[in-house]
């Protein structure tokens, strides 16, 4: 069977709808913290409220097919088969059928509408233990459908349950995993070495006790297929890059770099990682809760992301610009109709991914200098002992404090380079590394004895950076929202600013759009902050803002930029304001009765 990616996802929802299930649609990709994840990794993550007996709005029927983000294995990403983004066909019945009739829908669907052929699937069940009995139930099912006898083999729990570890209360039960042959042209394929899992039925028909299990009056299915992999299987391919969903980026990447996918090697697996990278940078920039790039949380998976796609276009020969071309073939080509908010942000997502591979551009011009010295002084280190001692074991390792200068003053992610010394047959002291940044973080602390000077936890360069950004933003308040807006408390670290200031309601987007850029177009004015003492009486007849005057004595530290800010300040701030970057508010909020918070990022 031929079968695009836009027809397969038609398929698997026409089938249920016609089963009287209902097209939930996709939920965002950005974990809400109901589920103490970043991002959504499985299909049915988002319905587990309904799984456990909330009563669902669209009925007790559902289906869609949701994206995913998965990134614990991204090291594997490169190979034929591994994403950091896909997608999860899904369908649901949350107290409805059971498993007679999804035994059934399951094998009509793989035999009669994808044409897998019967005497080649192969099915594992719960094989029972001291807490629960084997799903015998299930096996006869399957049998009956016309799954061979030997086909249907019975695991253990750590392979054929399913539950929700640490919990007591909750639905859990055995599930039914459906494998084909990773070759289907295999006459005589063995399991599992010649098998793959395809997707999997799970039957919550228990609830966990503190003793073990009890039976529930009535149970949910949950059921959750790999869309990526079952396109793979239906167009007879071993590798699922040449599925419709990326040949037109890897045709993309080939007529750039002038280098053919099929010649395998390096080239090949630089061009996975690309495509793949891309998709992920997309969809999550592109989510209708959309993240960017930054140095936490969820936005420095992102920036990982990013940041490796860049690295290996310039391993393929070509620019970060690829990127943008490739991501352009995803939102108007592949994922047009099934994600149509991509369309209307495509301007946003490729201007971001613009933005951000010019920055890491700048930080691999520099850094990988220092990067390679790091590793020329092992060389030369090594070969003076070889010479010198026949017993000298060649040392393997780039130091922790190495490793955090790459990070600290050229802003190189530790991962980074664990990645290129990997490459080189090096490791890196990670526990060096974590005791190199907590020293730096005490040693910064230290320098005002605990007494962080406006608002800075340290007295680091990027703090400083962020001191001098709490001015810019100060002023760019009172000329958006109101002359009386004033700064009323910041905390600084080294990855983010945190703002208090008098305002009496949340700020429009359009407001936070135009503070920022506002502040944006000072730092690239490249303004000098000017430094200055005088009387208090003198700073404030020359209209120098005065954000906590009980702080202040007779004689008092001004900084003006401009004719933007001026402000009486005892802290450090950058000689100009071009070093700053791009100045990014993250969220606004309220911190109490009439006070505003923000944080921001600079990147």
């Amino acid at each position: 069977m031929n079968i695009t990616g836009k027809q397969l996802r038609q398929k698997w929802l026409d089938f249920y709808k016609s089963k009287g299930h209902t097209d939930i649609g996709a939920v965002s990709l950005i974990g809400d913290g109901s589920t103490g994840v970043m991002f959504n990794v499985a299909g049915m993550q988002p319905l587990m409220p309904y799984l456990l007996g909330k009563p669902h709005p669209a009925g007790k029927r559902l289906c869609n097919v949701q994206g995913c983000v998965r990134t614990v294995d991204i090291d594997s990403v490169g190979d034929a088969s591994h994403f950091t983004f896909f997608e999860m066909m899904g369908n649901w019945s949350l107290g409805d059928y059971f498993k007679k009739e999804k035994t059934a829908w399951t094998f009509e669907l793989l035999t009669k509408e994808f044409g897998l052929d019967k005497d080649k699937l192969c099915t594992t069940v719960f094989k029972g233990n001291s807490s629960a009995p084997r799903d015998g139930e299930t096996a006869e099912l399957l049998i009956g459908l016309g799954i061979k006898p030997e086909h249907v083999y019975y695991l253990p729990k750590e392979d054929n349950w399913w539950e929700l570890e640490g919990t007591v209360g909750t639905p859990c039960g055995p599930d039914n995993e459906w494998f084909y042959p990773l070759d289907p042209a295999k006459t005589d394929p063995v399991f599992p070495e010649d098998y793959v899992e395809i997707g999997n039925d799970v039957y919550m028909q228990y609830k966990k006790t503190e003793t073990g299990y009890e039976p529930l009056g009535r149970g949910n299915v949950d059921t959750g297929f790999g869309f990526d992999r079952m396109l793979l299987f239906l167009n007879g391919l071993s590798d699922a890059y040449k599925t419709d969903l990326f040949t037109a980026a890897i045709a993309k990447l080939e007529e750039l770099s002038g280098k053919k996918y099929d010649d395998g090697g390096e080239d090949r697996r630089a061009m996975r990682i690309i495509a793949d990278h891309t998709r992920t940078t997309v969809m999550l920039i592109g989510d209708k809760n959309g993240i960017l790039p930054s140095n936490v949380g969820a936005g420095y998976i992102l920036r990982r992301i990013m940041r490796r796609a860049i690295r290996y276009c310039r391993r393929l020969g070509v620019s970060s610009s690829a990127i943008c071309a490739v991501a352009s073939i995803f939102i108007e080509k592949v994922y047009n109709e099934a994600y149509p908010l991509l369309l209307e942000k495509k301007d946003y997502i490729l201007d971001e991914i613009e933005r951000e591979a010019e920055r890491f551009e700048a930080t691999l011009a520099s850094g990988m200098k220092e990067y390679e010295k790091c590793v020329q002084g092992i060389a030369r280190k090594n070969e003076f002992m070889a010479k010198n001692d026949p017993a000298y074991v060649p040392e393997k390792t780039i130091g922790g404090k190495a490793a955090f200068r790459l990070y600290d003053t050229f802003g190189f992610p530790l991962e980074l380079t664990e990645e290129l010394a990997a490459e080189q047959g090096l490791s890196v002291d990670r526990a060096g590394f974590e005791a190199a940044f907590k020293e730096h973080q005490e040693t910064s602390r230290a320098l005002e004895k605990g007494q962080a000077k406006g608002g800075l936890e340290s007295h680091s360069e990027q703090a400083v950076k962020y001191h001098t950004a709490t001015h810019l933003l100060n002023a760019a308040l009172k000329r958006v929202l109101s002359p009386d807006c004033n700064q009323k408390g910041s905390n600084i670290t080294d990855e983010r600013m945190r703002f208090d200031f008098n305002f009496d309601r949340a700020m429009t987007p359009e407001e936070i759009a135009a503070v920022e850029k506002l502040v944006n177009e000072k730092i690239g004015e490249d303004i000098p902050v000017v430094f200055k003492e005088m009387s208090l009486e003198e700073a404030r007849k020359e209209n120098f803002v005065g954000v906590f005057d009980s702080k202040y004595g007779e004689v008092v530290k001004t900084y003006s930029i401009g004719d933007f800010s001026k402000e009486m300040c005892g802290g450090p701030h950058v000689e100009r304001t071009g070093v700053l970057g791009h100045f990014r508010i993250v969220k606004e909020q309220s911190s109490s009765a009439g006070i505003r918070r923000i944080k921001a990022i600079l990147e």
